[in-house]
């Protein structure tokens, strides 16, 4: 499927005349937790040719091509994606540490991951992730009965809020590497592994009574992650003339690919 994913790549590049200068797998495979039957997720990042960005009109700043249930292709615009990383956009900072790189030209990706690390929003992570957990967790996993995958689209935030107030950093995108935190209690990393061993295994983890191990941990992560969130640091975003002068680069080595 490598294969496949880097030729599509190559052929998106030449059908948009675009420079894909970083594409990566996001989503549950990135994480290291992928189902029997998860697509894949690819995302990237590219810039056009100098003169495309000279015009009047306003223009797309995306390309997405959905292609079939397997695989999932699309990017940003180098642009867009310096603007959401002003914000320290989540998103944007787990495809620069994806595990899983399929196409990477020059030194953007470490350029932009050194801006990350220099002006994050710590502060705006744990909101981010916080929202998620708490979203997943009223909509999932608050009756008796719970579908028992959702358990890890609740536990993977909460282990990164949890890691980003442990080390005041970007949290690890692998599941494993979160659960290997220190200050997760046992009885709650074993009752994961548990989960964890099944569904790479093939078990839909379908609807089971659910954890009550599990929701005690959700329920006391959330009260306490909203209680400490205002406390963290809130970073000091990168300055336009630095961004700028990383977009013309790029746009400029783009007019010569």
């Amino acid at each position: 499927m490598k294969q496949t994913i880097i030729e599509e790549i190559k052929r998106i590049e030449a059908a948009e005349e675009v420079t894909i200068w970083y594409a990566v797998e996001s989503g549950s495979r990135a994480w290291g937790f992928p189902s029997q039957d998860s697509d894949y997720d690819v995302r990237f990042i590219y810039t056009r040719k100098p003169e495309w960005y000279l015009s009047v009109q306003e223009r797309r700043d995306v390309i997405e091509y959905p292609i079939d249930d397997l695989l999932d292709v699309s990017g940003w615009d180098l642009k867009k994606a310096l603007m959401l990383l002003r914000k320290s956009n989540p998103s944007l900072i787990e495809w620069l540490l994806s595990p899983i790189v399929y196409q990477k030209k020059g030194k953007l990706a470490e350029e932009l991951l050194a801006m990350v690390r220099e002006h994050i929003s710590l502060r705006g992570l744990i909101y981010h992730y916080l929202h998620m957990a708490r979203g997943n967790y009223r909509d999932y996993l608050r009756q008796d009965h719970v579908k028992i995958k959702k358990y890890f689209y609740v536990l993977r935030p909460i282990f990164a809020c949890m890691y980003i107030e442990t080390y005041g950093t970007e949290p690890p995108i692998l599941f494993s590497e979160l659960l290997a935190q220190p200050n997760i209690p046992v009885e709650v990393v074993n009752e994961v592994n548990s989960l964890l061993n099944r569904k790479l295994a093939g078990d839909e983890l379908d609807w089971e009574p659910r954890s009550d191990i599990l929701n005690a941990f959700i329920t006391s992560q959330i009260a306490y992650f909203e209680e400490a969130v205002s406390a963290v640091d809130c970073g000091k975003p990168v300055g336009y003339d630095k961004l700028n002068d990383l977009f013309r680069r790029y746009v400029n080595q783009s007019a010569t690919n």
